[in-house]
């Protein structure tokens, strides 16, 4: 499966984690994953095992981050590899979230 959620056990804390390809796919799963999350809750996207990154994970990230109330420090990526790291750095997104 390209996406799976799993949750902390106080449920404030939610991870996403991305294989395969980060795209428009995985948009309607991505979208349940943190609308059924509480407000409240810190998000990490746990991108370790995926392969790429296109235009639409991009908006998707930035639609978390509003979600988020707009706060780097809320939404973590993690574990993304060199070459999402570099379109992650291109398109300025190491500004507007937390990467790890």
């Amino acid at each position: 499966m390209p996406l799976t959620t799993s949750f902390s056990d106080n449920k404030d804390e939610v991870t996403i984690r991305i294989t395969g390809h980060f795209d428009f796919g995985v948009h309607k799963a991505f979208r349940d994953a943190y609308e059924s999350s509480p407000k409240s809750a810190h998000f990490v996207v746990e991108l370790s095992a995926a392969d790429s990154i296109d235009s639409s994970a991009l908006g998707m990230l930035l639609l978390l981050r509003e979600h988020a109330g707009n706060r780097s420090d809320r939404v973590i990526l993690r574990g993304a590899g060199k070459s999402l790291l570099q379109v992650l750095a291109n398109s300025k997104f190491d500004t507007l979230f937390t990467l790890d």
